[in-house]
């Protein structure tokens, strides 16, 4: 991936490559790969940024994403931005395990970085956009004075990390995910090829990019085959529509939410869609009555998409006409990559049947950061474990069927149930607590908490809600709360979610 973008530079280093929306500024591929090598370049002689160093970021959506994904490859030092839709207290876990020698704050996360400080190992702190840190030095400064050249090769193998991305753990703490080079180019390469994208194709990214979707999804396919990226800073139905549009744009990813949210905006009716290719629903399933009236009301389809973080963006792939009679499905995998059905003793179940997905190839990550323990769980002779059950038809295509981890997606958001059940139990009158999903229109999937409270303990609901706010980020917090006398144990005191599940279908409350 280092080579990546003076490559592409190299080949067409006239072609627009980047359109930044909230600054109203484009960007060829040689401005942008002259921006990566200042990136690099400062962060090495200022910051004294080595090869598998960590660098952060804790800001909006800009350029200057673009510039450290690709800068840091070129020094062999790895991204790992964080998601600001976090508390302090959970992003001080995050930087204090994977301990980035630097980290840029953009202006609206400064007071959250603020409460961090004390509590983190004190890494070198960057101002974007003009954000006030005592002491920082402004990064645009930085680059502008830095030079433009290509930096000294570094010698970088496929499994060297590039990005650790953390995901929420089934334990009740983020784990970070570490994608080597190999996963990040493999990915490129089988998007290219399996979904037939082109230079001629224009994507925005209106999703954040401390996700692997706003970072892999297109971003790296399209740079990789000379594409066009429309950078959006954050999501606004009726302008996204009108920025599709003005930009002509043709593959276009959103999360099921998002196309509800769009099809209920007043400038759905008037929106044009005829230079669109496609659109891929990922981070959800999408229902098949969303899949339906998008296909009715604009004559358009949504595929289905499906990936981890861990195992790559885009791992199957579908034609139009294919989401269409097979609704539900995923597709066939990619071209690059092996798959397995299997039971728990690892064997490979019938034809037919549901078993876990298991994956391998190139884009497959190598493991998880600090944690050889999960490594071990998830990697299986180069397989990587997903955790989801699948059922695979007579034709090769693939069904999700749900997962195995104990896991919520709400609004293309993965919630994992230890994580919020944690933080209910440190509340001094919570005895124990479990969460389940529940279906919502506009979410597709919300938290519902069952609550037992200690024998001469009180709490209302709005109480162990307002206690989750600054240990939870927003989108992790239940939506409703439902106290009951005693949770329904196992004999070896597993708390059983069916019975929650079906105690909630029976009273439909």
């Amino acid at each position: 991936m280092s080579d990546i973008l003076s490559r592409r530079a190299r080949l067409t280093p006239n072609r627009e490559a980047l359109y930044e929306v909230h600054t109203g500024t484009r960007y060829t591929y040689a401005e942008l790969d002259v921006r990566a090598n200042r990136a690099a370049n400062l962060l090495r002689e200022q910051f004294g940024v080595q090869k598998g160093d960590r660098v952060s970021i804790l800001a909006h959506n800009s350029v200057v994403y673009i510039d450290l994904l690709f800068g840091l490859a070129k020094i062999g030092a790895i991204f790992a931005p964080l998601n600001w839709r976090l508390t302090a207290r959970e992003l001080t876990y995050i930087v204090n395990d994977c301990q980035p020698k630097v980290i840029l704050v953009g202006p609206e996360f400064a007071p959250v970085y603020e409460q961090m400080r004390g509590e983190i190992n004190a890494p070198i702190a960057v101002s974007v956009e003009g954000a006030e840190l005592p002491g920082a030095k402004k990064y645009e400064e930085l680059l502008e004075s830095a030079s433009g050249a290509e930096p000294p090769s570094t010698p970088i193998d496929e499994d060297d990390a590039y990005c650790i991305l953390y995901t929420s753990g089934t334990t009740g703490k983020p784990k970070g995910a570490v994608l080597p080079h190999r996963q990040v180019l493999w990915n490129a390469i089988n998007t290219v090829i399996s979904w037939g994208l082109s230079e001629k194709d224009v994507s925005p990214i209106l999703t954040p990019m401390f996700h692997s979707g706003g970072l892999f999804v297109f971003l790296t396919p399209l740079f990789y085959a000379g594409g066009r990226i429309v950078l959006g800073r954050n999501f606004e139905p009726e302008a996204s529509l009108k920025l599709i549009r003005e930009e002509k744009c043709t593959v276009i990813l959103g999360v099921p939410t998002l196309f509800q949210v769009w099809m209920n905006s007043a400038a759905f009716a008037e929106a044009d869609f005829s230079h669109v290719h496609f659109f891929i629903s990922g981070g959800a399933p999408c229902p098949p009555s969303l899949i339906d009236a998008w296909h009715k009301s604009k004559g358009v389809t949504l595929r289905q998409g499906y990936g981890l973080t861990e195992v790559g963006v885009n791992c199957f792939s579908m034609t139009d006409q294919e989401a269409l009679t097979k609704v539900g499905s995923v597709g066939k995998p990619i071209f690059h990559s092996d798959m397995r059905l299997v039971n728990s003793l690892w064997k490979n179940v019938p034809e037919g049947d549901t078993g876990e997905l298991a994956i391998f190839g190139k884009h497959v990550c190598t493991g998880y950061w600090n944690r050889p323990d999960a490594t071990a769980d998830a990697l299986k002779d180069g397989w990587f474990r997903t955790g989801d059950m699948a059922r695979r038809d007579p034709e090769g295509y693939y069904y999700i069927a749900g997962r195995l981890k104990d896991m919520i997606i709400s609004g293309g958001e993965n919630v994992y149930a230890a994580e919020v059940e944690a933080v209910f139990r440190e509340h001094d009158a919570v005895q124990d607590a479990a969460l389940i999903g529940v279906p919502d229109e506009k979410w597709g999937e919300v938290g519902l908490m069952f609550v037992s409270l200690k024998p001469w303990a009180n709490a209302t609901a709005e109480e162990l809600l307002a206690f989750c706010a600054g240990r939870l980020a927003k989108y992790k917090i239940p939506k409703r709360v439902q106290f009951i006398e005693m949770l329904p144990y196992s004999p070896y005191g597993k708390v059983m979610k069916s019975e929650l599940k079906q105690w909630k279908m029976e009273n439909g409350k």
